[in-house]
Order: structure tokens, then sequence, then C-alpha cells
């Protein structure tokens, strides 16, 4: 466009450019062309040998064939017919509980969609009637507007593209074709999907019209929080209070997993925040049918009540005057390191 003749009259340079642009469209549209122009160079275009000469029809060719491409004709404005239209993609949102997302679960959901009316097989024509061609565009659903010595094609202001003209509408869907539901529709939902995937169910979406195909249906998960796990992608989290003999002394104790409980060795001397790793009991990885999992990390903290017993405090009391004054391993290090700091 920025060296077209109408936008350059009389200028010689614009001219030799956009005739250059022509010529090397005609090239590289065509294999043949291509072809001897991979091995000959330019030289294979001479005047001599079925060059180009001097018209700017392979320029007009290109707008064409780009237009075409934009309204869906079969070589310019020269035939094909209108085509079908796809339906519009739907969006829904699906709320499902911690342990459906991580087994899977199938759900029935209700949306609200235009499908085609049955009445009139998606035609928009009355009974005993049919549409009509449209006169404007001949049928094809779009009209060239003439620029210069190209034309742009426009979608046709009387049938809205449908190439067709509905005189006798339906009564059912009155002349749409189609017509506003409520469907019921199964979703699987597989195991292991997380918050905020979102699923594709192909043509599940809209009614197309001229017979073009239906839109996609989109459900995007919402899965609700867990009150005791927490996810971190194919891993379990799971925080577990224990009191202060269990980890001083050793203990086993009871652990809940998303399929029941599971007994866990707490070694004497564990410290608070320690993670135990239970393999193979996290969530599903997704695609694997639920035979690769994450794993589960229990992690334990020292409980520390805030109200004791006469008979607790009274052990405590005999605890500590055992401890006297004298640091553990652990806090000597800590002050070590303090006085290191402070010179």
């Amino acid at each position: 466009m920025k060296y077209h003749p109408d936008k350059n009259p009389g200028d010689k340079v614009a001219e030799e450019k956009f005739r250059e642009a022509s010529e090397a469209y005609q090239i590289l549209s065509d294999s043949d062309n291509r072809a001897k122009y991979d091995r000959f160079g330019h030289d294979a275009f001479g005047q001599g040998a079925g060059g180009f000469g001097g018209d700017f029809g392979g320029f007009e060719d290109m707008f064409s064939d780009i237009f075409s491409s934009f309204f869906g004709g079969a070589g310019g404005f020269g035939g094909g017919g209108s085509r079908g239209q796809a339906g519009r993609d739907l969006r829904y949102n699906l709320e499902v509980e911690f342990e459906e997302a991580v087994f899977g679960v199938e759900k029935e959901i209700s949306i609200k969609r235009d499908e085609l009316c049955e009445t009139c097989s998606g035609s928009g024509a009355a009974e005993g009637s049919s549409p009509e061609t449209c006169t404007q565009c001949a049928g094809k659903g779009q009209v060239g507007i003439q620029q210069g010595f190209f034309t742009i094609a426009r979608t046709c202001p009387v049938c809205a593209g449908s190439g067709q003209i509905v005189k006798n509408p339906c009564g059912t869907c009155s002349g749409r074709g189609k017509k506003s539901v409520q469907s019921k529709l199964q979703v699987k939902v597989p195991a292991g999907i997380d918050h905020g995937q979102q699923l594709k169910m192909r043509e599940e979406g809209e009614a197309g019209t001229g017979g073009g195909p239906s839109g996609d249906l989109y459900v995007q998960i919402l899965v609700k929080k867990h009150p005791v796990f927490e996810r971190h992608d194919n891993d379990l989290l799971c925080d577990i209070p224990v009191n202060y003999s269990a980890v001083a002394l050793g203990a086993e104790i009871d652990v809940p997993t998303l399929e029941g409980q599971a007994r866990v060795k707490i070694p004497a001397g564990t410290p608070s925040g320690k993670i135990f790793r239970l393999k193979d009991k996290g969530v599903p990885i997704l695609g694997t049918s639920q035979t690769r999992r994450g794993d589960l990390h229990v992690r334990v903290h020292v409980h520390v009540p805030k109200k004791v017993g006469d008979e607790q405090k009274k052990l405590l009391e005999e605890l500590r005057s055992l401890d006297g004054d004298v640091p553990s391993e652990e806090e000597k290090g800590f002050f070590d390191r303090v006085k290191q700091m402070f010179g």
C-alpha cells in the first residue's frame, strides 16, 4: 500500500517498487515459479522467458487471496457460496470437594445454551417452506466493494452473511434456526485435577449456523479447601500436634490420610517441625489412572497446653528441678553463636 500507484501519482520510483512487489508475489505464490527462481534466480523470469511484463495483475491477485482467506471465499469472489459459522464457546465454573478432585468424580451440570430448533431443523423457515437465496449477494454471504483496481469483500448487509433470506419464519424459533434451552450434561472430572484447571468438552457449546459446528464448553474446576490437608502439586502436607512426652520419649501416633488412618513412629528426641514422609499417600498424577501418586508429608508440632492440672503441674516442676540450670547441647550452641556475634 505504501507504493500503491493511486497514492503516488507520477512517482516512477514508487511505480517500480510496486511492480517488484507484484512480480515477487507471482514467483512466491506459484510452486513452479518458486522452483525456477531457486535454480536460476531472477534471470528465469526475463522478458524472453515468459516474464510478467508490466501489468499489476499479480498484486491484485495477492489482495484477492488475502481477502478470500479472511472471508472464506474460494479464489476471490467467484464461487464457493457462504459457509456455516461455528457456534459460540461457553464457560462453566464447577465446584468440587477436595476428595472428588483427588480421586475423580462424575458430575451433572445444567447450562443454558442455543440449540438447533427441532421444528425447522435449524433452517429458520416454517414447515412447507425453505430459505431463499439472497439476491443481494447471490448466496455468497458477501458483497464486493471496488477500491481502485481491486475489490474488498464485505459481509452482505441483507442476509448478514448467511447467503439466504427467510421470508416465512418458523413459529418456534422466529426464524433464528435456534432456540435457547436448559441442557443437562455429565462431566467426568479426572483424578488428580487441581484448582483452576479446566476441561474442554468439544461441541458442547452453542449450536452453529448454516451447518457450522457447535462451539466448545470449557469447564473450570474450583476445588474446595480441606480442613486437614494442604495440597502442593501432587504432594499433601498435614500438621499434627503431639505432646512433649511423645517427642521426648518417642511414640507411635495415628495420622490421617485420604484413605484412612496410618501409623507413624516418632523417634525419641524428635524436634518440633520435623517432617515425616508417607510414600504414595498423596494425590494421583493427572492422566495416570491413579497408578502414580505424590507423597503425604506429616509435620509434627509440640503441643503446649494453655492450662495444666495439678498433677501435671507437679510432675513438670519435678522435671524442671531435674533439668536444673544445666543448658542442653542446643542451648550451648546457640549461646556460643551469640557470643561470637558480640565479641
